[in-house]
């Protein structure tokens, strides 16, 4: 398969943002991690849809997770298979029960170049299979004095596919 992409795209990656409401604060911690991104993934938990309008006009993707409301779960599919440049992404938040469910994840896509998925607040990025795995961690800070939150950056060019995980800055 030929995959010229002649610009580079890059994709900001969250999951498990766990806010019940759109703060100052998450519209701030936005604007710094994905400052030029273009495309938004969601990897589910973000609990309510009004979080969504902190990305402004940029394309965003999201998919709901086992902790958001009815409203989120009623918008959002619980997967999606999303198209962009020349590669295909999976994105889901979690598969079953148990926080071991990385290998699950292959029965969920058919096809697919990367799985972006979340629910572990446990940052991933690797390759099995061909396949390019992220999971960016949870956004928000997993407990008071816990480890800072996470997110990840996905760039896109000619015939390939490159992930980083950072840290949210305060």
């Amino acid at each position: 398969m030929s995959r010229h992409l002649h610009q580079k795209l890059t994709i900001g990656i969250l999951s498990d943002t766990h806010l019940s409401r759109l703060t100052t604060e998450f519209e701030e911690r936005v604007a710094r991690c994905f400052k030029g991104v273009s495309v938004v993934l969601h990897a589910g938990d973000l609990t309510t849809p009004s979080l969504l309008k902190a990305f402004g006009d940029r394309e965003i993707h999201a998919v709901h997770g086992n902790m958001c409301s009815t409203a989120s779960c009623q918008l959002l599919p619980r997967k999606k298979t999303i198209t962009l440049g020349n590669f295909t992404i999976g994105l889901i938040h979690r598969v079953g029960n148990s926080y071991d469910f990385e290998d699950q994840l292959l029965d969920e896509f058919e096809q697919v170049d990367c799985i972006v998925y979340g629910h572990t607040h446990r940052p991933a990025c690797f390759e099995r299979y061909g396949i390019l795995f992220i999971n960016p961690g949870s956004f928000v800070a997993t407990s008071r004095f816990g480890s800072p939150g996470t997110y990840a950056i996905l760039e896109m060019a000619s015939d390939t596919l490159r992930a980083t995980i950072h840290e949210v800055p305060f």
